[in-house]
Order: C-alpha cells, then sequence, then structure tokens
C-alpha cells in the first residue's frame, strides 16, 4: 500500500507492558503539518503569487492524501502484511507487498483511555502476568493518553515485535481531534521481510527479564 504520511515523527511516551514489564519513552512536542508551514510563511502579493499556486497544490494534495489515511484508520483497513508463527519468537506480522519510506502500514489499534483509568486496567493486568499487557502511553495536546491494545484482537498493530533497528517508527495521526498511534515505514520494506519496531525499553530490569530487548 503506497500511503505517504506527512507527519512528524514523535517521541512517545511508550508503556508496553509484557509479562509484567513496561519500558518508557517521553515526548513533548507536537505534529506539524510541513503543508501548512509552507502555506502561511508566503504573502499574498503579485510577486509571489505563481509560487503561492504551487503550494496550494502541494497543500492541496496533503489534504488529499490526510483525508486518504483517515479513511483507513476510520474502516480498520490493514492490507499488505500476514501473521506467521516463528520459531522461538511465536507471532510477527510479515509484509505481503513492499512499502516504501513514509507509507502508513498499520494502526496501533486499542481501547483509548485517559491516564487515570489506563493507570487501574495497568494494575490489573498485573495481577496475572501471564495475561500480558499492550499499553502505549504517549502525550497529545498537553494530556496523557494510552492506548490498551491488550485484548485479543484480529488488528495486526498489537503484534508487531520489537527490533532496535525496526523498519516501522510510531506516528500520532489525529482525527477529528482524537488521537490514533499509527506505524509508518522507516525505510523502504520489501515483501517477506518482517515488520519491527523499537519498543525503546532500555532499563537494565527488563532487559535481563527479556534479554531479546538488547537487539
Amino acid at each position: 500500500m503506497s500511503m505517504n504520511c506527512w507527519i512528524e515523527e514523535l517521541k512517545f511516551i511508550h508503556v508496553y507492558v509484557y509479562a509484567g514489564k513496561k519500558n518508557v519513552l517521553r515526548a513533548d512536542k507536537k505534529p506539524e503539518d510541513p503543508a501548512e508551514d509552507t502555506v502561511t510563511s508566503l504573502t499574498e502579493t503579485k510577486e509571489n503569487k505563481p509560487a503561492n499556486n504551487k503550494v496550494t497544490g502541494l497543500s492541496s494534495a496533503y489534504s488529499e492524501q490526510h483525508k486518504h489515511l483517515d479513511d483507513l484508520i476510520k474502516n480498520g483497513i490493514e492490507e499488505g502484511m500476514q501473521v506467521k508463527n516463528i520459531d522461538g519468537k511465536g507471532r510477527g506480522v510479515f509484509a505481503v507487498s513492499g512499502f516504501k519510506r513514509g507509507d502508513f502500514v498499520v494502526e496501533y489499534h486499542g481501547d483509548l483511555l485517559d491516564l487515570a483509568e489506563a493507570k487501574i486496567r495497568e494494575a490489573q493486568y498485573a495481577e496475572d502476568p501471564q495475561t500480558g499487557c499492550y499499553m502505549y502511553y504517549f502525550q497529545y495536546q498537553s494530556k496523557t493518553y494510552c492506548v490498551d491494545a491488550t485484548k485479543e484482537t484480529s488488528r495486526l498493530g498489537r503484534l508487531i515485535n520489537h527490533c532496535k533497528t525496526g523498519n516501522c517508527q510510531t506516528r500520532l495521526h489525529p482525527i477529528d481531534g482524537t488521537p490514533h498511534l499509527i506505524l509508518v515505514a522507516s525505510r523502504d520494506i520489501n515483501a517477506g521481510e518482517e515488520l519491527l519496531y523499537d519498543y525503546g525499553d532500555r532499563s537494565k530490569a527488563s532487559i535481563l527479564a527479556h534479554p531479546w530487548l538488547k537487539h
């Protein structure tokens, strides 16, 4: 699927809990719209009117791509991927068709919670480590949210495995004021490659409990 995302990368507060452990990455900046930045930098003069028309075209193209991405997320479209079992690792998600750098890959889909509700759920999950949990905390407009993808569903974002040098990165994509976490290709991805992204956990305790986090 070719869906290039013109959205600035964010450093999220990412708490991904598996078998009772979690990791944290902090974020403190909002996404910027490169097309809007370009448009607002121009003034209405005869001299720059041709350039302004060109930029308007770029803004229009951005708007169309943004709307297309909105539709993919709203409709839960997940294409070009399949789940495979990996010896010694469990399930993983693989590209069936290639992705270009910046392409939308999949939404990290789950229940969107505020901080208070998320902490209650996290405590509940901790009582049964065998259940595990997949909780992703992040900041949006100075407020902390969490996407809880612990519940087993058919959605693929929750199954993408960790790698420090992964081929995907997390982005924030708001729709009508509601934030959505998505994964986009951080480089060109060939068909047959496993989709991976960095969970971000560097704590000694977590690496001791889960040595695969070192890689």
